[in-house]
């Protein structure tokens, strides 16, 4: 993992800094394992904005990941380490020992050549998915389930990385990314090791137009909109717009607005910091 800072021969790469991509090893996606994506432009069915800020952006294909890991005890053989479009982590393209192919989040440090498995009985080793309750404690995982066969919904993006705490009855006790610690329980399936590409925090995009290249839309500041258009507008010249809240009158920068009936209550430990 390591990144680039290029030379500033024109102005957009003066502060650009670009990944490296040396983990990656091939730059050709496997057809079969390639969907369609289709862009909204924040667009619903009847053509109306319903999502503001996005348009554009270059067109892309979907990687079909696997995400639940169900094809326990087959081995599989990491084929390549490749770019995805779609997500800040790099992906594996896993060869099954029954001919199958499929895509998985790369973990740091997953080789080509290396076998990697899945299932309650497999060696706690980077890139095997197994249930938290096989898993020694204070492992560092990934790609957790939240329930059973769900497929994996938590710590998936680049450099992300859980760790198992304890273990009492059904439930495991997760400390996530976010600094939340939370049960969880243990017939739910985890990936050994972090996410790969923990780099991507480093990136420097150095210019708007990288942005118009990922879909986003310039975003405007709502302290320079109408009284019409949001809390925070008029006034005259450059007025600080009052307390920050969201374009539905909901305070922003520490306010708390998880509901205080919500039925998953019950599973956080502790809350994540503020």
């Amino acid at each position: 993992m390591s990144v680039r800072k290029l030379k500033p021969i024109t102005p957009g790469q003066r502060f650009r800094v670009v990944n490296g991509f040396d983990a990656i090893t091939t730059d050709k996606p496997e057809k079969s394992l390639l969907a369609p994506k289709k862009r909204s432009g924040g667009r619903n069915s009847q053509g109306r904005m319903t999502s503001r800020y996005k348009g554009g952006g270059h067109k892309r294909r979907y990687r079909i990941i696997d995400f639940k890991r169900t094809k326990a005890g087959i081995p599989a053989e990491v084929a390549s380490i490749q770019y995805d479009p779609n997500r800040t982590a790099f992906i594996a393209l896993l060869n099954y020992q029954d001919g199958e192919k499929t895509y998985v989040i790369a973990q740091n440090g997953l080789q080509v050549g290396q076998t990697v498995v899945s299932g309650e009985n497999v060696a706690p080793e980077i890139g095997n998915a197994m249930p938290l309750a096989n898993i020694p404690l204070g492992t560092i995982i990934s790609c957790i389930e939240l329930r059973p066969g769900q497929g994996a919904v938590m710590a998936r993006s680049a450099g992300a990385f859980a760790q198992l705490m304890a273990r009492d009855g059904k439930f495991a006790t997760v400390k996530l990314p976010s600094g939340e610690t939370r049960l969880i329980l243990v017939t739910c399936m985890a990936t050994i090791g972090v996410v790969s590409n923990s780099d991507h925090q480093l990136l420097v995009s150095g210019k708007a137009g990288r942005s118009r290249w990922l879909g986003r839309r310039p975003r405007t500041r709502p302290v320079v909109m109408n009284p019409v258009d949001h809390p925070m507008g008029g006034g005259e010249g450059k007025s600080s717009g009052g307390h920050p809240r969201s374009r539905n009158g909901i305070p922003a920068k520490g306010f708390r607005t998880r509901s205080k009936t919500k039925a998953s209550n019950k599973y956080i430990v502790e809350r994540r910091k503020k």
